[in-house]
């Protein structure tokens, strides 16, 4: 591919394959560009974080899914799949110490980006509240059962705390339901405060 790439460029009259081709290949470096750039991003927006005063203060709200919310809308479910996976990866190298807190924040993501994909696909102006509100259930819902099978028991086990094992029912009802329910409201508002603005300017360059 880089020697049809090469042939391209130092022929002085593309064909209409060479042009094609080149243009395919920006069009893939750009993307990698923005996926990258909203990783780093998001990345960083995962340290500006506030706990809930009525919420465990193990429970903080960021808003680092935003910048895969963006890249869901200019470049589709795998791109903002991607990074989510590359944020909750950095985010592991940083705090090896707790693999459950990365493994969550994924799964959560990703649960809240594909129903809103499946509902309002790429298109602002169809279905976006429902698809909205439809993720924030979702979300809630996946993650109260992860956490009460799954997550809550690991992180008790690796953090050798007897007490979240005996309690994991009032856990997830007073805490887990409810957190996800205010993160995925306080993540929709603001996404639709930003999303007219910014993805006009990321559709032109991206």
């Amino acid at each position: 591919m880089n020697m049809v790439m090469f042939i391209c460029a130092v022929t002085s009259s593309f064909s209409d394959e060479c042009k094609e081709f080149i243009m395919a290949n920006i069009h893939k470096t750009k993307r990698l560009i923005l996926i990258s750039l909203l990783s780093a991003i998001s990345f960083v927006l995962m340290f500006i974080k506030f706990p809930l005063p009525f919420l465990p203060p193990y429970l903080t709200i960021d808003f680092s899914d935003l910048p895969a919310l963006l890249a869901l809308f200019t470049i589709g479910p795998v791109g903002a799949i991607a990074v989510e996976v590359i944020k909750n990866l950095l985010n592991f190298v940083v705090n090896p110490a707790d693999p459950i807190g990365p493994a969550a924040n994924l799964m959560a993501g990703v649960s809240f980006l594909i129903t809103i994909y499946f509902i309002s696909g790429r298109q602002l102006k169809y279905h976006l509240i429902p698809a909205f509100a439809a993720a924030i259930l979702v979300m809630t819902v996946v993650m109260s059962i992860l956490n009460y099978f799954v997550l809550l028991p690991l992180y008790g086990m690796i953090m050798n705390l007897e007490d979240i094992a005996a309690n994991l029912k009032v856990i997830v009802s007073a805490g887990i339901i409810p957190f996800n329910m205010i993160k995925g409201l306080l993540l929709s508002f603001v996404f639709m405060l930003i999303a007219r603005p910014l993805l006009p300017i990321l559709n032109n360059r991206f």
